[in-house]
């Protein structure tokens, strides 16, 4: 294994910690994702240095986040492991699994904390009010994930490349053409 891949791999560990998966796990994938072939459990213990129920126990988990999947070799009895070569649907999976951990259970809790808000009488006060333009907001951005989600793989590459140059025509735009706030009277400031 090369210097390259050696950092790669280093650095998914690192940032594993930071994505909610220990360093294990983010160098088992790691190494996955970079193999051109896929490996069995002892491949990976003997190129990470792992011992085999860290490597069982991260595969798991991997599995469990659909990151990684079997593959099956004529040739030996063994479970070999691979990570998906459409990089589009390991973001796919990722931005899902992350939705399902983390952003459905705050919109639950939000939406519990309206009625509780509601049925206190209290459903106008200020706190009231910022959790609900909280869990509106996060309502949107999870309609809009929806949106992508079912546009196929090729059409969103397009869309992707396109939405920094649709970035740089509304930026552009907002100079010439001031963009207000909702009060959109004569006197309402630039929104910036």
């Amino acid at each position: 294994m090369g210097r390259v891949e050696k950092e790669f791999i280093l650095h998914f560990g690192e940032m594993g910690s930071r994505w909610g998966i220990n360093r294990t796990v983010g160098k088992i994938y790691a190494l996955l994702f970079i193999s051109e072939e896929p490996l069995c459990a002892d491949d990976i213990c003997e190129r990470l240095g792992f011992s085999r129920s860290n490597v069982s126990m991260g595969l798991k988990e991997l599995q469990a986040w659909r990151l990684v999947k079997r593959a099956d070799r004529d040739d030996d009895r063994r479970e070999f492991f691979t990570t998906p070569s459409d990089l589009m649907a390991i973001v796919r999976t990722l931005v899902e699994e992350r939705k399902k951990r983390e952003i459905d259970p705050t919109l639950t809790k939000l939406r519990e904390l309206e009625i509780e808000s509601a049925e206190d009488g209290r459903s106008d006060s200020y706190g009231a009010t910022r959790i609900t333009e909280l869990r509106e907001l996060i309502e949107s951005l999870t309609a809009l994930y929806d949106d992508l989600a079912r546009i196929e793989t090729e059409r969103l590459a397009t869309l992707l490349k396109a939405g920094s140059t649709l970035s740089k025509l509304v930026t552009a735009t907002g100079r010439v053409i001031p963009l207000r706030s909702r009060t959109d009277g004569p006197e309402a400031k630039e929104v910036r």
